[in-house]
């Protein structure tokens, strides 16, 4: 059945908009209604970034009446590798003006609405309940977690992807008499167990293609048409080129949808973004080790990023040692000497100074902000990706 509004409330077609359709127009299954159904329809989208661009670019093209973006961040330099809603005169604008414009310039006849916030558990029922359909393009676990539980809690289908170096996935959730999100993945991973793609990377071309297939079950859902991913969970190997699909259940244990005992919206930022039994490491600024630098102070660096990452960029001194080897490579460190760890962000690190403290390093921390903070503000002329 299609979601939206019923036929005696869709809205007519103009005498451009049915030269513009033309080519939907001719399929018998979208014809004059169908695309009065997608004019009609409204779809809330949660990121304006990777799987967002396709999403957006291709729900406008089609002609989805109502897109509302919901993003907090500004375009910079490193997403215009996968972002392709944004391009170089956009550094450093919110993300939604940007994608609003190019939206509106691709068509005119759709209404784009720009949510310049961040998804929280006290904004997110009320932006859920103004649309017909979500589609999650969130890079997140606490925000993929809020995004089902707030469709569900308002009765909405949501369309799911998640992309990671060359793979990725998709499925539909909550649609009636299937599964959601947390039928899936009942709890949060442990913190640090599953990189995001600031810390694990992902391919450029990844996004379009998940975010395209996004776009595509979105329309068949307005429209009512073929076999929806529901109960279905598309996996696709872009290094093979492979596509398989694997059943999905709803869970009647899962308190969102199952026992329904989930009846209230949770913020997991804390809970995704570090272990609360965990104290935090000891750390140096930026500012204060290029001072020490400077003065040739007794120190060692050590990167604790992988070999492809220090071949971007690295500090100069620093010595590479990813993580992953770190307790095996114990023994070729000095325990005496002051011992100033850093990755990309400050998350690797802070772990492997807790593997050292362990070790009886005591003279290790962690470089705050990682060096992506160092290129911030000691050397702008440094590759942040």
């Amino acid at each position: 059945m299609p979601i939206g509004r019923d036929l005696p409330d869709l809205p007519p077609l103009a005498r451009e908009e049915l030269l513009r359709y033309s080519r939907h127009l001719l399929v018998p299954d979208v014809g004059v209604e169908g695309q009065r159904r997608l004019k009609a329809a409204r779809v809330l989208l949660i990121g304006a970034g990777g799987l967002g661009s396709p999403v957006g670019l291709y729900l406008a093209a089609a002609g989805v009446g109502t897109l509302g973006l919901v993003d907090f961040d500004a375009v910079d330099v490193t997403n215009l590798q996968r972002q392709v809603l944004h391009g170089t005169r956009d550094l450093g604008r919110p993300k939604v003006e940007s994608a609003r414009a190019r939206l509106q310039d691709l068509n005119p006849h759709v209404e784009v609405v720009a949510h310049e916030t961040r998804l929280t558990a006290a904004n997110a029922l009320d932006l859920v309940g103004r649309y017909d359909l979500v589609v999650d393009g969130a890079d997140n676990f606490a925000t993929r977690y809020l995004v089902n539980d707030a469709c569900v809690l308002a009765g909405r289908t949501e369309v799911h992807a998640s992309v990671h170096r060359f793979e990725g996935q998709a499925t539909v959730f909550g649609a009636p008499g299937g599964p959601c999100y947390r039928c899936l993945h009942p709890e949060p991973p442990p913190p640090g167990l599953v990189p995001s793609c600031a810390e694990g990377g992902v391919l450029g071309v990844l996004p379009g293609l998940l975010g395209t297939i996004q776009a595509t079950e979105t329309v068949k859902l307005i429209l009512g048409l073929g076999e929806p991913l529901v109960g279905r969970l598309l996996l696709v190997d872009a290094l093979g080129m492979r596509f398989r699909t694997v059943k999905l259940r709803p869970d009647p244990r899962c308190p969102a949808c199952g026992t329904r005992t989930l009846r209230a919206l949770t913020d997991l930022e804390p809970l995704c973004a570090a272990p609360a039994e965990e104290a935090p490491v000891p750390e140096i600024l930026p500012v204060e080790l290029a001072a020490r630098l400077r003065r040739g102070e007794a120190l060692d660096l050590l990167d604790v990023r992988e070999a492809h990452e220090w071949e971007i960029g690295r500090i100069e001194g620093a010595r590479l040692q990813p993580l992953s080897g770190l307790s095996d490579a114990l023994g070729a460190l000095a325990p005496e000497r002051e011992l100033v760890v850093y990755c990309r962000s400050g998350v690797r690190s802070a772990r492997a100074v807790r593997l050292l403290r362990e070790a009886g390093f005591r003279r290790a921390v962690s470089l705050a902000g990682g060096i992506l903070r160092w290129a911030e503000e000691i050397d702008p002329s440094m590759p942040r990706d």
